[in-house]
C-alpha cells in the first residue's frame, strides 16, 4: 500500500519511517527544499533514538522516499496522513493554517479515492472542517474518507512507541476508510495492541484528553513537591507511596521544573480555548497550565537562595538545555525560561546539552556553551542540573566539587540523594526534599 506523509517534522518523519517498516511504500513530503535533499541524503532535522537507522533502512531498501512534488505524492498514495505542524498562538488557539493549506493542497491534486487522517493534533471537529476544504477546491467531484488517527508518541522514546504502542486510536464514519487504517496497522494486531475504533470527534477529543490529564499529573506532584519543601516532607516518598495505587499509577509524578516540549504546553491551552468557545470552562486545564508556568519561577527563587538571595555578578552552570533526555526539542524547555530570568538578574550562564546546543544558540544569547559537563562547572559558582540526560546521573562528584568555585548543587530534576550531597560537602537542594536540603545547607 502507498502512503503519503504531508509533514516531515517529528510526527510526520517518526511515522513515516515506522510505516516503512511495516512493509508499505511511503513517500514523505515537505515544501523546503533544503529538508528535502537532505532527508534524501539521510540528513535528519531531529535527533531522536534509533529514527537514523529506521530512515537509513528505509532509503536502502526502497520504501522510505522524500520529496517536495505534492501533486505525485498525493496521486500515488491510497492513504494521506497530515503531519504538519499545529502551534499554539497567544490566546491559546490552535493555528490551522498549516492544516489547512495541506487539506486544499490534497482537494486540488486528488483525482481518485483516498483516505485522510490527521495525524497532527487538533481541535474537536477538524474532520468537517477538512472535508469541507477539500471539497470546496476540487477541481470535480471525487470521493475521500477522512479519519482521525492521533499520535501518542514520546520524545525521546518514539520509535518504541510507534512499534509496541499502548493503544492505536481510529476515528471515522465509513467502514471502509477503517478497514484500510486496520490493514496499515496489521502488524500491531500480532502483538495484540488494544484498537479503539470510534467517530472522528471522539478520537480528536481522545488525544487532548490524554495530554492534559498528563500534564495535571505533573502540575499535582510539583505542587505536592512545593508543599513538601515547607513541611520538611519528602516529595520522594510521595511519590512512590501513591503511584503504587493502582488507581493512580507510577508514572508522570516526578517533580522537577515543570513540562515542556512541543505538546504539553500547546494542547492544554488549546484543549482550554477551544472548549471556552463551546461554552464549557475547564478548571482543572487551566489550573495545571497555571502551576506550570510558576513552577519555573519557583526554580529560579531556589538558585538565587542557594547564592545567598543574589545571583548578580555570579557564574551559573546548567546541565541540560532540551525539555527532556534524548531529544534536541527545545521547545517551551524549562530550562530556557529559568536562563532567561537569571540573565535578568545579572547572572552569567554557561550551559551544555549533549545534542540541544545548536537548537539553543538559535534563541539563547550571552551563553557561554561548553563541550561537556566539567568545563560547565569550571568557575562556576553553582551547578543547575536542569535536563535529567543519563550522563548526568553519574557525575564524578569528587571532580564536581573540586571545580566549582563553592560547592553549591541546584537539582532540578531529583536525580541525586541528598544525604550522599551532605556527605560530600556539597550544599544540595531539589525539590521537594527541603529536610535535606536545610541539613546539607548548614
Amino acid at each position: 500500500m502507498h502512503i503519503c506523509v504531508m509533514g516531515t517534522g517529528y510526527v510526520g518523519l517518526v511515522s513515516g519511517a515506522c510505516f516503512a517498516e511495516f512493509g508499505m511504500q511511503v513517500t514523505c513530503c515537505d515544501i523546503i527544499p533544503e529538508k528535502i535533499e537532505n532527508l534524501k541524503e539521510g540528513i535528519l532535522p531531529i535527533h531522536e533514538p534509533g529514527l537514523q537507522e529506521l530512515v537509513d533502512k528505509g532509503l536502502r531498501e526502497g520504501r522510505l522516499n522524500f520529496t517536495t512534488d505534492q501533486a505525485k505524492a498525493i496521486e500515488q498514495a491510497l492513504t494521506i496522513f497530515i503531519a504538519v505542524g499545529t502551534p499554539a498562538g497567544e490566546d491559546g488557539a490552535t493555528d490551522m493554517r498549516y492544516v489547512d493549506d495541506v487539506a486544499d493542497t490534497i482537494g486540488q491534486y486528488m483525482h481518485d479515492y483516498k483516505v485522510i487522517a490527521t495525524k497532527s493534533t487538533v481541535p474537536v471537529g477538524t474532520a468537517k472542517r477538512i472535508r469541507a476544504r477539500i471539497e470546496a477546491v476540487q477541481p470535480e467531484p471525487v470521493e475521500f474518507s477522512v479519519v482521525s488517527n492521533p499520535e501518542f508518541l514520546r520524545e525521546g522514546a518514539a520509535i518504541e512507541d510507534f512499534m509496541r504502542p499502548n493503544r492505536v486510536v481510529i476515528g471515522g464514519e465509513d467502514q471502509h476508510a477503517l478497514a484500510i487504517m486496520k490493514e496499515l496497522y496489521s502488524p500491531l494486531y500480532l502483538i495484540e495492541t488494544p484498537f479503539v475504533i470510534t467517530d472522528t470527534t471522539t478520537a480528536e477529543m481522545i488525544k487532548y484528553a490524554a495530554n492534559t490529564f498528563l500534564a495535571m499529573k505533573i502540575s499535582f506532584i510539583n505542587e505536592m513537591a512545593n508543599l513538601c519543601d515547607v513541611v520538611d516532607a519528602d516529595v520522594h516518598d510521595v511519590a512512590r507511596a501513591i503511584g503504587l495505587d493502582q488507581r493512580i499509577g507510577r508514572k508522570f509524578l516526578h517533580p522537577g521544573p515543570g513540562y515542556g516540549g512541543s505538546c504539553f504546553p500547546k494542547d492544554v491551552q488549546s484543549l482550554a480555548h477551544f472548549a471556552q468557545e463551546a461554552g464549557v470552562k475547564l478548571q482543572l486545564a487551566t489550573a495545571a497550565h497555571e502551576v506550570n508556568q510558576q513552577q519555573r519561577g519557583r526554580m529560579v527563587e531556589k538558585i538565587t537562595a542557594m547564592l545567598d538571595g543574589n545571583v548578580a555578578g555570579k557564574t551559573i552552570g546548567v546541565l541540560g538545555l532540551s525539555f527532556k533526555p534524548n531529544t534536541d526539542d527545545i521547545r517551551e524547555a524549562p530550562a530556557l525560561d529559568i536562563i532567561a530570568e537569571l540573565q535578568q538578574q545579572g547572572a552569567h550562564i554557561k550551559a551544555y546539552d549533549p545534542v540541544a546546543i545548536p537548537a539553543a544558540q538559535q534563541v539563547l544569547r550571552d551563553v557561554e556553551y561548553c563541550k561537556d559537563s566539567y568545563s560547565t562547572c569550571s568557575g562556576s559558582d553553582a551547578l543547575v542540573l536542569a535536563t535529567e540526560w543519563n550522563q548526568f546521573r553519574a557525575l564524578d562528584l569528587k571532580r564536581v566539587q573540586a571545580l566549582l568555585n563553592q560547592p553549591v548543587m541546584i537539582d532540578l530534576r531529583n536525580v541525586y540523594e541528598p544525604e550522599t550531597m551532605k556527605r560530600l560537602g556539597f550544599r544540595y537542594t531539589a525539590v521537594g526534599r527541603r529536610s535535606r536540603q536545610r541539613d546539607s545547607a548548614n
